[in-house]
């Protein structure tokens, strides 16, 4: 009997589906020689403090650093069910094999890995590689499946991941939230991220607009100007000695150009396009994805490729004959596709480009949301295998007086991939300005009778980021420290860019004001308070191409999280003290009101709301509330002497219960259990029984 073990229910339930393991069982499915079940995401992580000494419950600078010599992990206690599930089912006799299948990538192998470790495991497990959950890739991808310890050291690089966020956002955040008395949260991506929104704020809060004219000569339609003029009486004088003369046509300047195709999408230039034109954010444009890779409708979405591999030529072929039966802009295609444009063997690491599947023109059923992702699949793989764009770049100078005048334009000569982008743009985005401005035909020695005008501006602030924008510039950190063949860059992965934006959004260091990402005055303060080490951008993307070489082999994860625990070990080192002119930045702590306790997140007072009590830091989100529907069963409310108790020791002795099933009173110790999300309590009976 195989065990096979995929990370959602949904895609346990495609692969069961096509290897004949249909009957349900509770948490698996069952069939032939296969059992398979799910991991429900992130099943395990790494330890808080507490489990390795009770003591680090409680935040303290001068506990700091924590370095565990000997790494614990943990069961989430919301997903405890599907754990021992999978523990149970990996312990019977009859399995003596396991299939990974979890999602191919460096998280899907973390993922599979604690769970397998958590459970004690020691059995032999292959892995299922896919990037289709179509059946036949699933038959294909079965037919093939690898030795599991082939991707030992893409597990490596993960743990390696998950270890150093934890080393940097446990410690940076205990230092800096013990410093400053309020809970402050840091990462080791989320950080550099917001230090370039805040950089990027404080150019554009400390720009200085000049002012500035510009002349403009108009002959009908036709319009030349001489841009950029400081002083207003130098640009009316120019304008008085040209008004109603004659310009004459200095040069008729006309450059060819061409514009290659685009390249197929990988997910952060998807996630980018969709913010662009649709005004959808990153994470929500992933969740679409998501959702369509497991209806089988695209390829595997979490990929950094925008290429195919030479294998792929066929399967490329076919689907682009299926897209016009989808989308009307696919009826404007070359007969022949030029797919040569996009295969490339070497810039296909673990998964191809994202593609549409033949599963999607068989699909009727879909949001409007899925449908413009779709849309700008299809258009994608069309537009990359069609002809450059070809076009004219034309500039005309005429002289008046003593003075040059410029026109610029753009015609397009032979549209190429154009013809279809122009005719997706009708159909899914009207609003988007059209580029082309073609100029009148003019002849040298021509001679023009012209009126002059002089029009007021502005010089412009840098813009503010948007995901579009943000995105471009997180996969592209640090490029100007790294040579040019190194092989990846940038802050995070494409797989988390999304999550560390809604991460910031979440924590109130981030804002959104339309499109445009803006931090607020607690992440602007943030970053002003952090040091180099943690909010350099170059140090994080130096770290990811790091992670890179350790799942490539070419340098040693122990060697990687030494270099991760002698940052911490100095930051923790260096900042031991706050200045004076420091202790307000993030303003006062509440002390008029009486305390009834410390919060056990993050060690910031409780006060006592109307029908909670409350952690003063907004951030933290620890709260009791006074009353619950469980509570109220047993007839009894939260008071304050009870709240003090729970805050104090996690437990308080309750006396006078009351019991729906016995109808008498009892007394019991209520325990109070934080998942670090959510409050939860039960009943312990240390010393009497009750009814």
């Amino acid at each position: 009997m195989k065990l096979v073990i995929a990370e959602k229910p949904s895609v346990a339930q495609s692969i069961a589906r096509v290897i004949g393991a249909n009957q349900r069982r509770e948490g698996y499915l069952e069939g032939g020689d296969y059992l398979v079940s799910w991991c429900l995401g992130h099943l395990v992580g790494p330890a808080p403090p507490d489990q390795y000494e009770a003591r680090l419950k409680r935040w303290a600078a001068e506990d700091l650093p924590i370095l565990p010599e000997s790494w614990q992990w943990v069961t989430f206690p919301d997903k405890e069910r599907q754990f021992k599930v999978l523990r149970e089912l990996m312990r019977r006799e009859d399995v003596k094999e396991l299939v990974c299948a979890t999602d191919a990538g460096r998280e899907g192998e973390l993922i599979f890995r604690l769970v397998y470790r958590q459970c004690g495991c020691s059995k032999p497990f292959k892995r299922l590689w896919i990037s289709s959950l179509e059946d036949e890739a699933i038959r294909e991808g079965f037919a093939h499946l690898r030795d599991g310890h082939d991707y030992d050291r893409l597990y490596e690089a993960a743990l390696c991941r998950a270890k150093a966020d934890w080393l940097v956002g446990m410690n940076a955040t205990r230092l800096f939230s013990t410093l400053y008395g309020r809970k402050l949260t840091v990462g080791r991506v989320q950080t550099p991220t917001l230090a370039m929104l805040v950089e990027r704020n404080e150019k554009i809060q400390g720009f200085q607009k000049e002012k500035y004219y510009n002349v403009e000569l108009a002959c009908g339609e036709r319009r030349f100007v001489k841009e950029k003029i400081a002083d207003r009486e130098e640009a009316e004088a120019i304008r008085d000695a040209c008004a109603g003369k004659e310009a004459v046509v200095l040069q008729v300047k006309q450059e060819k150009k061409s514009l290659p195709p685009p390249k197929l999408f990988d997910l952060t230039s998807l996630q980018r396009e969709s913010n662009r034109l649709f005004g959808m954010t990153a994470q929500h444009t992933l969740d679409l994805l998501q959702g369509l890779y497991e209806k089988k409708l695209i390829t595997y979405p979490r990929t950094d490729s925008r290429y195919l591999t030479e294998d792929m030529t066929q399967t490329m072929r076919e689907l682009l004959a299926l897209i016009p039966e989808l989308f009307f802009f696919g009826k404007h295609a070359s007969p022949e596709p030029r797919i040569a444009h996009v295969v490339n063997n070497e810039k296909v690491s673990d998964h191809h480009a994202i593609l549409l599947t033949r599963e999607a023109a068989k699909e009727q059923s879909f949001s409007g949301e899925e449908w413009k992702l779709l849309a700008l699949i299809a258009k994608q793989m069309l537009c990359a295998t069609e002809e450059s764009c070809e076009y004219q770049v034309q500039e005309i100078l005429v002289r008046c007086g003593e003075e040059i005048f410029t026109a610029k334009g753009k015609r397009i000569t032979k549209p190429g991939w154009q013809t279809i982008y122009q005719a997706f743009r009708q159909q899914f985005c009207p609003q988007e300005k059209n580029e082309e401005t073609p100029l009148p035909e003019l002849k040298e020695g021509e001679r023009l009778v012209v009126e002059s005008s002089v029009s007021e501006h502005y010089t412009s602030p840098p813009k503010a980021f948007t995901e579009d924008s943000l995105l471009s510039a997180m996969e592209t950190a640090g490029n100007e420290d790294f040579l040019e063949d190194t092989e990846k860059k940038g802050l995070g992965t494409p797989a988390t860019r999304a999550a560390i934006i809604e991460k910031l959004v979440s924590s109130r260091y981030l804002q959104r004001k339309g499109k445009q990402l803006v931090p607020t005055e607690e992440g602007i303060n943030l970053i002003r308070v952090m040091p180099e080490a943690v909010r350099s951008p170059k140090l994080t993307a130096d770290w990811e191409n790091e992670l890179l070489q350790v799942e490539r082999g070419n340098v040693r994860g122990d060697a990687f999280l030494e270099s991760i625990c002698g940052m911490v070990k100095e930051l923790c080192a260096e900042h031991r003290e706050l200045p004076e002119e420091e202790r307000g930045r993030f303003g006062e702590k509440q002390t008029a009101r009486k305390r009834l306790g410390d919060c056990p997140r993050c060690g910031e007072p409780v006060y006592e709301g109307n029908t909670n009590y409350y952690c003063a830091n907004r951030d933290c989100g620890f709260v009791i509330w006074k009353e619950n529907r469980w509570l109220a069963g047993m007839r009894k409310k939260i008071s304050p002497a009870m709240a003090r108790s729970l805050l104090e020791s996690g437990r308080v002795r309750v006396t006078g219960l009351y019991s729906q099933r016995t109808k008498r009173n009892f007394d019991a110790d209520l325990v109070m259990e934080d998942n670090g999300e959510r409050i939860s309590f039960r009943l312990d009976f240390p010393a009497h029984k009750g009814a």
